[in-house]
């Protein structure tokens, strides 16, 4: 089966976000995003947090998921500032499913919240040193959401009753973001897939790997990095309002699964902040990326 692949997207902007690109204070005017892991854990106390050698991220089924917070997705470990931490609850990035339950429930948990990969990256300034970075991916922004949906959709209409395995990767993206010589060290943990197994006597494509698909998800990528106090407060503010619990109108299981929830954009884009005199001014100022890279077990079958 061909490639689920999206058309290539124009180089983003290398430079920090501006007031003229977020001068609304949407989180939906943010499509993919990257901030330092380190400014990313200060200014969001309350969705993660260093104990020890664990980074803690609240479980669906504890207090503080329901305030909002992140789909973190990850392999168990992070490295941040040369120190390796144990992640205490994530999203796996791969998933295998069985029936129609559980894709339903899998579909709704990864649109329900952004999404956050790491990412590490080798400057060219000193190339023996790794920086992490977190990798945000807005899904309640209509493009990236359409994307997400569109793929599941489509491979669902392409292979009824056999098995499959779709894969969303989000490395040319971020590749694409950093200036040459800066080296992204791990590509190939910006991605997620699932793999739905059906019960048929005859799954030749499945077999010989017909029916492997990927999504090649693109967006403009902003650049959350700040050393103002002030324009840090304002990031802190964005993010929350990002991370805020998704208020349903209607459940996920009233929509027909192979068909596009049409209806889902309008029911996530309530997303404005309560204006603020101080929050109108530039949220991190114009500088050249370069300069920037010097700043600084639960109850879900998915976790």
């Amino acid at each position: 089966m061909a490639g689920l692949a999206s058309a290539p997207a124009a180089r983003p902007s290398l430079t920090s976000i501006s007031s003229g690109e977020l001068r609304s204070l949407w989180t939906c005017d943010c499509e993919l995003a990257l901030l330092p892991l380190g400014q990313l854990l200060r200014l969001q106390p309350g969705a993660f947090q260093l104990r020890g050698d664990q980074l803690v991220v609240p479980a669906p089924a504890e207090p503080a998921a329901a305030r909002g917070g992140f789909n973190v997705f990850g392999d168990g470990f992070v490295r941040l500032d040369g120190q390796l931490y144990r992640l205490s609850s994530y999203m796996r990035r791969y998933v295998e499913l069985t029936n129609y339950c559980d894709y339903k429930d899998y579909r709704e948990t990864i649109l329900s919240k952004p999404m956050l990969f790491f990412v590490h990256v080798q400057t060219k300034k000193d190339s023996l040193k790794e920086r992490t970075y977190a990798f945000l991916v807005n899904t309640r922004h209509p493009k990236i959401r359409r994307q997400i949906e569109q793929g599941m959709d489509m491979v669902i209409s392409s292979v009824i009753g056999e098995s499959y395995r779709l894969q969303f990767d989000f490395q040319e993206a971020v590749k694409n973001f950093f200036p040459p010589g800066n080296k992204v060290v791990n590509g190939e943990d910006l991605s997620f897939a699932y793999e739905f197994k059906a019960d048929a006597l005859f799954d030749f494509f499945y077999w010989f790997g017909l029916s492997n698909s990927t999504v090649k998800v693109n967006g403009k990528v902003l650049n959350l990095s700040s050393t103002s106090p002030e324009k840090k407060e304002t990031i802190k503010l964005f993010l929350e309002k990002m991370s805020e619990p998704l208020i349903r109108r209607s459940s996920f299981s009233d929509r027909k699964f192979s068909v596009t929830s049409r209806g889902s954009i309008d029911e996530v884009f309530n997303c404005n902040l309560s204006p603020r005199s101080s929050l109108m001014e530039p949220l991190v100022a114009e500088l050249p990326f370069p300069c920037v890279l010097e700043s600084e077990e639960t109850p879900n079958p998915f976790i």
